[in-house]
């Protein structure tokens, strides 16, 4: 690589990301915030709701799976265009529709359009970085789930308050088509970006276990992938750590609701703080792995590292049992949530670590969709135990029982990643 300064470009696709992000969790979490209206309006029970997420998170799994494949075939560019095209349309549709049955069918149309998006970006990041800055790129973009969630407790009750809740599915969903605009003029892989200069180019490409082949835009079949312990090691710490996240985006409003009596018709302080904390999660996260990889440690071991102190991290959730007012859990909750987030930027650069580029979006398909059926079975375990003990009085003790399940999933994904693949040694396809 020559001496020149590499330029800054590929932050540009990064901010790209970061606001894609954001939209998508934007999409998907504001029916959490509408609950009470909406349970109100429809008669929901806690099962209602939980089949609810189940059938969004049914159809994310799905789509995860084709989306990752098809990503890899098509590019990131048209992948991403046509994701959010889909996820768009059907979050704004929610505002037509009359019955439970048909949230459910928008749900379905809305996991299957949001699926795109983690593969499309994952793959840009390996595309556009090399392996030391992956893992801080990822830290930022993926922040954007967090900012979507400190953004939708003060803007989705004012637009409840004001216009309803059919146009606060409207307006959130409309903000896609926006972002479209800036991603078809902006976005363009590497070696066809015309604003690119050589010695940025030649900087993306410096990692020398990694070297760009005219073979590297061939899709790979994702059934080949599963042959892989490496494969098995993305997807089992997807599947354990992927479900807590779920809880924390669609149960955590309804809990302050149910435990600490918060009002969700207005701007929520506790949630604004708790979202804004896995922000700090994301971006720290993603720079400590990227960091120790700077200071000369092997990728997997930094990578293995981080990963554990984020575990650890998790755990003092379970005593959010013992919280006697609601910013004690919010303090618990904080640390747990920006915990997760700082592990999922980094068990996403692991499939980069451990894939060529040409494989990676179809892995975090893989990955995604393993998370995406925890996360499936685990809102049916939620609703269960909250409805059972909500029958017997007793709802907060319900909430001690997951916060339980939440705080040793991580240690747990840890152990038996290691087990799999301890090295990480990089799949040669």
């Amino acid at each position: 690589m020559n001496d020149a300064k590499p330029g800054n470009y590929r932050w540009v696709v990064v901010a790209l990301l970061f606001f894609a992000t954001t939209i998508n969790y934007l999409d998907r979490q504001i029916i959490g915030y509408l609950k009470p209206t909406l349970a109100g309006e429809f008669h929901w029970t806690e099962e209602d709701y939980s089949h609810l997420v189940t059938v969004f998170t049914a159809a994310y799994a799905a789509g995860l799976l084709i989306f990752g494949g098809v990503i890899d075939k098509i590019g990131t560019k048209v992948g991403y265009t046509v994701s959010i095209i889909v996820w768009s349309i059907s979050a704004m549709l929610h505002a037509i529709v009359k019955s439970t049955f048909g949230f459910g069918v928008v749900r379905v149309a809305l996991g299957l359009g949001e699926s795109g998006n983690f593969p499309a970006a994952i793959k840009a990041v390996a595309e556009w970085f090399p392996k030391r800055e992956r893992a801080f790129a990822t830290g930022l973009f993926n922040s954007g789930a967090n900012i979507g969630a400190v953004v939708a407790p003060v803007l989705v009750p004012w637009i409840l308050g004001i216009y309803g809740w059919q146009m606060a599915f409207l307006i959130t969903g409309a903000i896609g088509f926006v972002w479209l605009i800036f991603w078809l003029i902006f976005y363009e892989i590497p070696s066809r970006h015309k604003k690119l200069t050589e010695a940025e180019f030649e900087f993306i490409n410096s990692d020398t276990d990694e070297v760009v082949s005219p073979g590297d835009d061939n899709n790979v079949k994702w059934a080949q992938l599963l042959g892989f312990r490496q494969t098995w090691t993305f997807v089992v710490g997807k599947l354990l750590t992927d479900p807590i996240w779920w809880f924390f985006l669609f149960w955590l409003p309804s809990y302050f609701a149910s435990t600490f009596n918060l009002d969700l018709k207005k701007p929520s302080l506790p949630l604004v703080i708790v979202y804004t904390a896995t922000t700090i999660g994301s971006i720290g996260g993603g720079y400590l792995s990227s960091w120790l990889i700077k200071k000369g440690w092997p990728a997997f071991k930094a990578r293995k590292t981080a990963m554990f102190i984020f575990a650890l991290c998790v755990v003092p959730i379970i005593s959010a049992k013992y919280a006697t007012n609601i910013w004690q859990a919010v303090a618990l909750i904080s640390l747990a949530a920006a915990a997760h987030q700082a592990w999922s930027a980094t068990i996403f650069t692991t499939a980069s670590d451990m894939f060529p580029r040409k494989a990676v979006s179809s892995i975090v398909g893989i990955g995604g969709m393993a998370g995406a059926v925890g996360g499936m079975l685990f809102p049916l375990l939620i609703g269960y135990i909250l409805d059972t003990y909500k029958k017997l009085g007793h709802i907060v003790t319900g909430y001690d029982i997951i916060f339980f399940i939440c705080g040793c999933a991580y240690l747990l994904a840890w152990t038996l990643m290691h087990v799999l693949s301890p090295r990480m040694k990089k799949v040669e396809l």
